[in-house]
């Protein structure tokens, strides 16, 4: 991972992370970049100065990153059983969990989306579920 100090055509500054720098070239020759204060896509790198770390700090945060891909592993193997396990009712999942709920017949496994007000009145009505941080399979 490099982080850069990016510069806007409206001299707004600020940084992004990347998995390296052939990365950043090929986002910003597409201009996928986007300023995060105006939104403009002509974006620049600015002056930085290296970072120097320690033995201490290279063994820190190797040690960091590894805890990262363990915990990206993981949660790709829960989204793998869900998805092969559990139904996907998509946007209908408040309407889908409230029949399972008040309907004690019906039992199933399902998963999908709910806005945060939607979330909000489910736990109004005491229906307990969980949420699972939905990690993208291209990026392990």
């Amino acid at each position: 991972m490099i982080k850069y100090n990016l510069k806007c055509k409206n001299n707004h500054e600020f940084e992004s992370w990347f998995s390296d720098s052939i990365e950043f070239e090929k986002l910003s020759i597409k201009k996928m970049i986007e300023c995060t204060f105006c939104g403009t896509r002509l974006i620049k790198k600015s002056i930085m100065s290296p970072s120097v770390l320690t033995n201490e700090e290279k063994i820190s945060k190797k040690k960091s990153l590894k805890k990262i891909q363990k915990m990206k592993e993981d949660l790709l193997k829960m989204r793998n059983f869900v998805e092969k396990n559990f139904e996907n009712v998509g946007k209908d999942f408040p309407r889908e969990v409230r029949n399972i709920y008040y309907d004690k017949r019906k039992n199933k496994n399902i998963y999908g989306h709910a806005t945060d007000e939607e979330t909000e009145a489910l736990k109004d009505e005491g229906i307990e579920f969980t949420t699972i941080p939905w990690v993208n399979k291209r990026d392990n």
